[in-house]
């Protein structure tokens, strides 16, 4: 195949590809202000569809349905949190200030209440998405547990994980805020947990 061939074909690609992340992007984000608005962890696709001013060709195209799109919601919250967490945890000195960053930045999923509120349905639904779609959310869940690897064994990470996540999700779930005083004690328990 000649270069210019090659090189159109190339663009189309790139134009195409393009044109549907800004069309997965549009989904996602309209799916967050509809379960947000209408304070529900089942959306109708038809309020997504609408909220996002796609048609259902478009939605169909890049989900078979409206768990895929939960799950793809899900995926991108915790990479979200990821690399939030994989910032504040650069800033650390030592092993405990790097899992105090670790455990903050969890919990402030309940502390921000814009983010309280776009993480709820996943708390309410937490179990069905786990059961219907386990590779996804394992891997959501070891994004995070990964970055732990640096300042605890295996078992301590995910130890950590689900005391924090745990604690994340019933302030989540109860529309609680946790306070400074519950951050700092949930982390300094873990850090005596795990020997720092």
């Amino acid at each position: 195949m000649g270069n210019v061939i090659s090189g159109l074909a190339d663009r189309a690609v790139s134009d195409r590809h393009e044109s549907y992340a800004a069309e997965i992007r549009a989904l996602l984000d309209a799916a967050l202000i509809v379960m947000q608005r209408d304070d529900t962890i089942d959306p109708k696709v038809v309020e997504i569809v609408r909220a996002s001013g796609l048609s259902n060709q478009a939605f169909y195209r890049h989900f078979d349905g409206k768990d895929a799109l939960l799950v793809a919601l899900l995926a991108d919250g915790r990479e979200r949190l990821a690399r939030t967490v994989a910032r504040r945890m650069e800033r650390s000195n030592s092993p405990v200030t790097a899992l105090h960053a670790w455990v903050s930045a969890v919990l402030d999923q309940a502390r921000d209440s814009r983010a309280a509120a776009a993480t709820r349905p996943f708390v309410a639904n937490g179990e069905r998405l786990a059961i219907t779609f386990p590779d996804e959310v394992a891997r959501s869940r070891h994004d995070l547990i990964a970055l732990l690897a640096p300042i605890l064994s295996d078992s301590d990470a995910i130890a950590v994980y689900h005391l924090t996540m745990g604690a994340m999700h019933e302030a989540v779930a109860a529309r609680r805020t946790p306070s400074q005083r519950d951050v700092e004690a949930i982390a300094a328990f873990a850090a005596r947990g795990c020997g720092l």
